[in-house]
């Protein structure tokens, strides 16, 4: 099974079943001595685990955190980071009446076209259950992009047909929809609870945030920041679309509505846009305004409801899920996307932290000391020809000099600094030079 890597500089690479013994991840790419605190990757973690509300499936997973490698006292070491977390409220006998059942929603028969096996018990690499690795290696990502100045953060915008009207970011944490709408949080609230009552389920929308991201970040053409962004959120299994900025809204504006004039800012001596319709990229590069993007969330498929659907023989079968399963997924959909979020952002930071060091004062005297290494090894190999050279006129009786031989060179020497914007002059009396030692060579080969 491919497609568990992600990033191309802050690589990840998660493993592990929705009821195996343990999930986890492997991050490569960080250079040693970077301050790492494991109690902030475990916040991050208990605000995606389950059993935290009425709104969210009961089971009970601690989703405590083990480091096997790679911290070493609260600093990377630059080898590979290791994370473990157990699966500890394990039930996959709720899981074996249901193996033979093609499940509405669920991906059972895609995986098993594709591989020919799947793992049934809650679905094994196409649970939720593996986002929490996500969380853990963005809760990393987003450690150190704050001690940048960069922060990221998410809430849930819209339940159903449910959409907030006021934004108070301070209400985010304290609400178990984490919406930023005191007023809406309540009617979500009872719309859940209502859908839940009736075996089903509801979706919604989720924005999130991206404050002081520098200008800059963002590879055309087919790494634009967004078109990643897009493909880290879109890769979360229970999202079903994504846009950034003004969105698909943009197909029903105008250019002089969509565009974002720039302005001065010279107070902070910085461009700024007057509006932030683009949702903070241009051309797929970042340009200092905050991020904005929004996801759209499924309706859980896990619903006690009953559903036509058939089994492997094709045989009709109402099916509603029993077990354990969250009613609206969205408030545990926040901390993953922040976290999906703050692993591209890592990435092309750190892909741009490459680029940086190519302006580095040693980076480029390293650089021009490998061509001065070599210039002499072209110089070493020249001399070594003059010496054939000198030989060959010696057994023709030939003399050192050769007139129009000297005018050719110099002459092309000149034509090749022209086209090269070299120093004309430069160029003469490096090949005069040149050919002063020429000769002189030749003269202690030919006596």
């Amino acid at each position: 099974m491919s497609g568990n890597f992600f990033g191309n500089v802050y690589r990840v690479m998660t493993f592990g079943e929705s009821h195996g013994k343990y999930i986890g991840l492997v991050i490569d790419g960080l250079k040693p001595g970077l301050e790492i605190s494991l109690d902030g990757i475990q916040q991050e973690l208990n605000r995606r685990r389950p059993g935290q509300s009425s709104v969210t499936t009961p089971r009970q997973e601690k989703d405590r955190i083990e480091v096997v490698s790679g911290i070493l006292e609260g600093k990377t070491t630059g080898t590979p980071i290791c994370m473990l977390i157990a699966n500890e409220d394990q039930r996959p006998g709720d899981y074996e009446k249901l193996k033979n059942i093609l499940r509405p929603g669920h991906a059972s028969y895609t995986f098993l076209q594709k591989y020919g096996i799947f793992d049934f018990r809650g679905g094994g690499r196409a649970s939720g259950r593996e986002t929490a690795t996500r969380v853990a290696a963005g809760a990393l990502a987003k450690q150190l992009l704050k001690q940048r100045g960069i922060e990221i953060f998410a809430y849930t915008r819209q339940v159903g047909d449910i959409k907030i009207s006021n934004v108070d970011y301070s209400f985010i944490e304290k609400n178990p929809l984490r919406t930023a709408d005191p007023v809406a949080a309540e009617n979500m609230l009872t719309a859940i609870e209502k859908v839940k009552k009736e075996g089903d389920s509801l979706g919604g929308i989720i924005e999130v945030l991206v404050q002081n991201c520098p200008e800059g970040l963002g590879e055309p053409v087919f790494h634009k920041l967004e078109a990643d962004f897009a493909g880290a959120l879109m890769s979360i299994g229970a999202v079903k679309g994504f846009e950034i900025g003004s969105g698909f809204k943009a197909a029903q504006l105008k250019g002089s509505e969509q565009n974002d004039s720039f302005y001065y800012d010279r107070a902070n001596q910085r461009f700024r846009t007057k509006t932030n319709n683009a949702g903070g990229t241009l051309g797929g590069i970042s340009n200092g305004e905050d991020l904005v993007m929004r996801i759209a969330v499924k309706p859980p498929s896990s619903i006690t409801k009953k559903m036509e659907t058939v089994d492997w023989d094709g045989n009709p079968v109402m099916f509603g899920t029993e077990g354990r399963h969250d009613p609206c997924i969205c408030p545990r959909i926040v901390p993953v996307a922040e976290a999906m979020v703050a692993l591209v952002l890592l990435d092309h930071l750190l892909l741009q932290d490459r680029m940086s060091e190519e302006n580095n004062l040693e980076v480029l005297r390293g650089k021009i000391d490998t061509i001065d290494q070599q210039i002499f090894l072209l110089l070493a190999q020249r001399f070594g020809y003059i010496e054939k050279i000198a030989g060959e006129k010696k057994i023709k009786g030939l003399g050192v000099s050769d007139n129009t031989r000297e005018k050719e060179v110099k002459k092309s020497w000149i034509a090749s600094s022209k086209i090269l914007d070299l120093d004309p002059e430069m160029s003469r009396n490096l090949i005069e030079l040149i050919l002063t030692y020429s000769k002189k060579k030749q003269q202690e080969v030919l006596g």
